[in-house]
């Protein structure tokens, strides 16, 4: 059974809407029901009431769609069941006695809530209340839909937004039914997921595979559509558009080239912000191609299956009148507060700043052979890229496991740099365009720590060429790598208050490393020590630089048994750190590729 972050079992339910009311002062709860209802009821005095709801397990729905401008209250049943009559009765006469000027229910085609809400509804018809209600259908899975129809999905959350909006604008209750109507009829969802979903205290309620993903399902985990391997974002993305626009599928949205449309990319609950964003530009991208026109996306959790790791695909055909309905404030917590325009992919971009004219730089001395240097840096590039995978699996052990794409990134970003022009023969001039190369291209702290590194190697080899001035250069690097801040600022908090020195959280160094802290530093101080043999007179620079790398490399092994200092590995346990350092061997693995 999936682990839930619950307090009982019974219980999350009503738990979660207690949370979600003691945190929004526009909210109450109906004393004896799990019902949530606007702060200010008597706002709606004379106006259209809109009531909604549904099982639990898809939060943000119901209770974050209460407010001006969208819901008057909603209706949560338990996990993934409809709520019952005698709640949504409850709800219905604590919004007519309030003087509601009519009551709208919007119901997602589900059985159990037509029934539930159907039956309030007829109850409260006979105690006089003027009630209706609109049932809507947008799942576009089925192509031949049975006899139960459409399911209603994520598609719901416009119909309160447009009915809500007609309501605070003082619509009559036959309008606000009618265009409600009216909107459920141009708009389709379609849902993909790549894993199930549970309810607390139950298994997942279907299985699977690690290479399937599954096309159509609902927001409960009933099955969908059809099964298929695992595709990349933007054939999944066309998948679904396709599927939901197929003119032989009895449930498909008619969009043409020209039309407009309301976007919404829905989150089912598991999926990561970075994966959504992904989904929601290949939607947008996908159609832009087609000619759509994509008025306004919104991109979030709306509609959600517990932690399915899903995505829900919502079009609503659009014209200014619904636009505006769209567009109309509210104080919905759930409703996305963003500036209205349309989405679009071909968006002009900022230009990118003019970097300043550098300063030539005066090299005396005698340079590095041209050809020797990139047979070098090719034999750098090619280590790196060959131990990636290396890398990433010693990085593991401290949380991210990136060591090696970050590595391999630069050696791609030096390879590319010496193919759009030849690396200067300088020493000086060679390490300043390195730190150039990583700096821009590298990222993660590895890449920062590298441009310092070598910005302050190459300024210490500015005008030398002898043997001891490559000792001098790993010393300057080394230095600047734990060098305090420009001037030893003491830090500053943001509210003024003193910072003693030894507080953790603001660093007083770029790095904040030191030999013995079980980071790429150890396998450079180690190989910076064994350098210092070129100070002394006739000393044989290969036999010292082969000195160097063995200090390095055994610097690096070493750093399987020590306790992290510094870096994102010293936040893990060092039981936990059964592996050397991945910087300190990507370090060993650099200075053993310049010897060969």
């Amino acid at each position: 059974i999936p682990k839930k972050l619950v307090t009982t079992v019974s219980g999350c339910a009503d738990d979660a809407l207690a949370g979600v009311v003691a945190c929004n002062p526009g909210l109450r709860l109906l004393q004896g029901h799990r019902v949530v209802l606007r702060d200010d009821l008597q706002a709606i005095r004379g106006r259209v009431a809109l009531l909604s709801g549904g099982g639990s397990g898809h939060e943000p729905a119901h209770a974050g769609y209460v407010g001006k401008g969208m819901l008057t209250g909603v209706v949560a049943g338990t996990m993934f069941a409809s709520p019952s009559v005698g709640s949504i009765l409850a709800a219905i006469r604590a919004v007519a006695q309030a003087g509601a000027a009519g009551i709208l229910l919007i119901v997602k085609n589900y059985t159990g809530d037509r029934l539930n809400f159907g039956m309030a509804l007829e109850r409260a018809r006979a105690e006089g209340t003027d009630v209706r209600m609109v049932v809507v259908g947008d799942d576009c899975a089925f192509t031949k839909p049975g006899k139960a129809g459409r399911r209603g999905i994520c598609g719901t959350i416009l119909i309160h937004k447009v009915a809500g909006a007609l309501a605070e604008e003082g619509a009559s209750l036959d309008e606000v039914e009618k265009k409600a109507m009216a909107a459920a009829k141009v708009m389709g969802t379609l849902g993909l997921s790549l894993s199930p979903c549970s309810i607390p205290g139950s298994k997942p309620s279907f299985q699977l595979a690690e290479d399937e993903m599954e096309l159509g399902l609902g927001i409960h985990g009933e099955a969908g559509v059809r099964r298929m391997k695992m595709l990349p974002a933007d054939k999944a993305v066309e998948t679904m558009l396709k599927h939901m626009m197929d003119p032989s599928s009895a449930s498909h949205l008619s969009v043409t080239p020209g039309s407009s449309v309301v976007l919404v990319v829905n989150n089912l609950g598991g999926l990561s912000c970075l994966e959504l964003g992904i989904v929601a530009g290949a939607a947008v991208r996908c159609l832009e191609n087609q000619g759509i026109r994509i008025a306004r996306a919104l991109v979030g959790s709306f509609m959600t299956a517990m932690e399915m790791a899903g995505v829900s695909l919502t079009l609503m055909l659009v014209d200014e009148e619904l636009l505006r309905l769209i567009d109309a404030k509210t104080m919905a917590m759930a409703w996305p507060n963003i500036l209205a325009g349309p989405a679009t992919t071909r968006r002009e971009e900022v230009p990118a700043p003019i970097e300043p004219p550098r300063k030539p730089e005066d090299e005396t001395g005698t340079g590095l052979s041209m050809a020797r240097v990139e047979r070098v840096l090719q034999r750098v590039c090619s280590t790196l890229l060959d131990m990636k995978e290396k890398l990433n699996e010693l990085d593991r052990g401290a949380g991210d496991g990136d060591c090696g794409h970050t590595h391999a990134q630069a050696a791609q970003a030096i390879q590319e740099w010496m193919r759009s022009r030849p690396p200067p023969a300088a020493p000086a001039q060679l390490l300043s365009s390195l730190a150039d190369v990583v700096l821009a291209q590298m990222g993660g702290s590895s890449g920062v720590l590298y441009g310092l590194f070598l910005t302050a190697a190459g300024q210490s080899l500015r005008g030398r060429s002898d043997s001891a001035a490559w000792a001098d250069a790993m010393d300057a690097g080394i230095e600047a790598m734990q060098r305090s801040v420009p001037g030893d600022v003491e830090p500053q908090c943001p509210l003024g208050i003193p910072v003693p020195p030894e507080f953790p959280c603001i660093p007083h160094r770029y790095g904040g490393a030191a030999p013995g802290d079980r980071t790429m530093l150890d396998s450079l101080f180690a190989a910076g020590q064994a350098l210092h043999s070129l100070r002394s007179p006739g000393a044989d620079p290969l036999q010292v630089l082969a000195a160097a790398v063995q200090s390095a490399e055994a610097a690096a092994e070493a750093t399987r048994h020590m306790e992290a200092g510094a870096g994102r590995a010293s936040y893990v346990h060092s039981s936990r750190l059964e592996q050397p350092d991945a910087g300190a061997v990507a370090v060993a693995a650099v200075l053993g590729a310049v010897l060969e």
